[in-house]
């Protein structure tokens, strides 16, 4: 496939983009500094130096033929934009539409619930915990949320992980409407490795689930 990333010099985007080259894709990014990126995977890839939040960068990044959108993009509480992930998603949808592309699969965060989830104490507590300390993150994505739900005739797929840390790909987890807490917690690469999957997979279409162990 051709698979456009955005977010790739951040923890999950590194992880995305090392397991798509391993799956065999052809991979665009579009990074405002393509210094970030590892130097022994810069020559397999397809580098757009340019802007999420411009809208011709966006349109640059997503040549003819492209297959698939990756996001991967992350936000900083303090150095953000607002609705970072949200404008730069609005750019994505319009080229989408423009061009017909197939897919998007993205990442959301734990917080942001949804009619499916089952809703404990310990959900309840993440989404206040995310209000009251991860205001920034948690509107943005909540906004990029709303967004998607409104396009719903374009084909994404989410996927929600509570605490992304580093550490091996499994490639073993739960994903679904379980239950989860502010306990859960999901590596980098194995929040990857379900996003490549996603790719070619359509049970989530037009959904988004937890992922966690």
């Amino acid at each position: 496939m051709n698979v456009t990333l955005f977010g790739a010099t951040g923890s999950l985007g590194q992880e995305c983009l090392k397991q798509c080259l391993e799956a065999g894709h052809t991979v665009t990014v579009l990074v405002r500094s393509p210094s970030k990126l590892p130097p022994a995977l810069r020559d397999s890839i397809t580098v757009i130096e340019g802007d999420g939040l411009v809208a011709d960068d966006v349109a640059r990044a997503l040549p003819p033929g492209t297959d698939a959108i990756l996001f991967a993009v992350g936000v900083d509480e303090k150095t953000s934009p607002p609705d970072l992930c949200t404008d730069v998603t609005r750019h994505i949808l319009a080229e989408m539409r423009r061009q017909q592309i197939p897919r998007l699969v993205w990442c959301g965060g734990g917080s942001n619930l949804r009619p499916e989830d089952v809703v404990t104490f310990g959900a309840r507590f993440v989404r206040w915990y995310s209000e009251v300390f991860l205001k920034h993150r948690h509107t943005d994505k909540e906004h990029q949320l709303q967004l998607l739900d409104d396009n719903t005739d374009l084909c994404w797929i989410g996927i929600r992980p509570l605490q992304m840390k580093a550490g091996p790909r499994k490639g073993i987890y739960r994903l679904g409407y379980n239950a989860f807490s502010g306990l859960s917690s999901i590596s980098f690469a194995d929040c990857a490795h379900a996003m490549v999957n996603m790719l070619e997979d359509d049970t989530w279409v037009g959904r988004v689930p937890v992922i966690q162990y």
